[in-house]
C-alpha cells in the first residue's frame, strides 16, 4: 500500500513528498533536484458547503448545488493552490438499495422511546453515495510517557510511573473529512477494510468524492495529535504497570512517517418523519455500522414519567397509611 516518495530527506532518509517545503522528521529544508520537475498540479473547481464547510469536485452535470453531506447550499471556489489528490480508493460493498434497507432495519430497533410508527412512516428524501477523506498513516516513534498507575501505590490509591517505549503505527487512519463530524468518523473508521484499496474508484454511480483541502504539511498537528491519543491508549495494554490509570501524558518522537491519502465509502441519507428532516449514515463496506439522528416519542416518555410520578406517591402513601396505624 505504498508508493514512491519523490525524494528522501539527505539527513534522516525521511520520505519528502511533492510539495513538502521541509522534512517531517528532523526540519531540513526539501532539496530542490536539479532538472526535475513537479508533477503536473491538479487544478478543479471545488463546491465548498457554506455550512460545514465540506468540499467535493465541481462536476456541471451534477445540476443542484447541495452539499453531500448536509444538503447545504454550496458555493463554487477554483483554489489557487493545487489540489491534493486520493492516492487510494476503498470500493463500495453496500449498494444503494441495501443502504435504503438498512436504514429502515435500523430505524425499527431503536427502542421503545421512539415513534413506534417511525420505521414505516419515514419516508426517505436524499440518498448520497460518498467517498469521504482520510488520512492513512504509517510511522515508527519513540513514546515517553508518565502516568499514575494502582502498582506500587502501598497505604496510597496512586503511584506515579514513567518510561520510554518504542512503538509502530500501521496503516492507522485519520480523519481528513470535513463534512463529517470527528465521531461520525471515528465510527466509520473502526469498520473499514484496507485490504480491498484500489487505484480507482468503484461504487455506485454518482458518487461524490470528498476532496482533500489541507496538504500532508499543513495537516501534520492533526496526524500527531492523532498518534499520541492511540500512544495513551496502547501504553495502558502492557507498558504501564497496574491495572487502573490516570494522569497518563504522552511525548512523541516520531522516527519514520509516511502519509497517504485514501477515500473511504459511506451514504449519507435524508429521511423525513411528520415534516422533519434526520440525517443518517450507513457504512459503505459493512452493514452493520448504520447512526444518526431519529425523534423520540414526547407521548410515550411523558407516559413513563408520569406512571414514575404515580408509582412514587403510591409508595409514599402506603409509607404515611403504615405510619398513621
Amino acid at each position: 500500500m505504498t508508493s514512491p516518495a519523490a525524494s528522501e530527506c539527505v539527513r534522516c532518509t525521511t520520505s519528502l513528498e511533492w510539495g513538502d517545503l521541509r522534512c517531517s522528521m528532523c526540519g531540513l529544508a526539501a532539496p530542490v533536484a536539479a532538472g526535475a520537475s513537479a508533477p503536473a498540479a491538479a487544478v478543479a473547481k471545488v463546491l465548498r458547503c457554506t455550512e460545514c464547510g465540506a468540499a467535493v469536485s465541481f462536476v456541471a452535470e451534477v445540476g443542484a448545488p447541495r452539499c453531500a453531506f448536509c444538503a447545504a447550499v454550496m458555493r463554487i471556489e477554483q483554489p489557487v493552490d493545487p489540489i491534493e489528490q486520493a492516492d487510494w480508493f476503498v470500493p463500495f460493498q453496500v449498494m444503494p438499495r441495501e443502504a435504503n434497507d438498512l436504514l429502515r432495519r435500523w430505524l425499527a430497533t431503536l427502542g421503545f422511546f421512539r415513534p413506534s410508527d417511525l420505521a414505516s412512516t419515514a419516508s426517505i428524501e436524499a440518498l448520497q453515495p460518498l467517498w469521504w477523506a482520510a488520512w492513512i498513516i504509517n510511522a515508527n516513534a519513540l513514546v515517553s510517557w508518565t502516568a499514575d498507575s494502582d502498582a506500587g501505590s502501598r497505604r496510597s490509591a496512586w503511584a506515579p510511573h514513567s518510561g520510554q517505549a518504542m512503538l509502530g503505527f500501521p496503516n492507522l487512519l485519520v480523519s481528513a473529512s470535513r463534512g463529517l463530524s470527528l465521531d461520525e468518523a471515528y465510527r466509520l473508521t473502526s469498520a473499514v477494510n484496507l485490504a480491498l484499496v484500489a487505484r480507482e474508484p468503484r461504487g455506485p454511480e454518482g458518487a461524490v468524492i470528498e476532496q482533500f483541502d489541507a496538504q500532508r504539511s499543513a495537516a501534520r498537528r492533526i496526524i500527531v495529535s492523532s498518534i499520541e491519543s492511540t500512544a495513551a491508549a496502547r501504553l495502558q495494554q502492557g507498558h504501564i504497570p497496574g491495572r487502573s490509570f490516570r494522569k497518563v501524558h504522552v511525548a512523541v518522537l516520531l522516527h519514520d512517517f509516511d502519509t497517504r491519502r485514501v477515500v473511504l465509502p459511506a451514504y449519507v441519507l435524508a429521511y423525513r418523519y411528520r415534516g422533519k428532516l434526520y440525517r443518517t449514515v450507513v457504512h459503505g463496506q459493512d452493514g452493520r455500522c448504520v447512526f444518526g439522528d431519529a425523534p423520540y416519542s414526547v407521548g410515550k416518555i411523558v407516559m413513563v414519567v408520569a406512571l414514575g410520578l404515580l408509582a412514587i406517591l403510591v409508595i409514599v402513601a402506603i409509607a404515611v397509611a403504615a405510619s398513621a396505624r
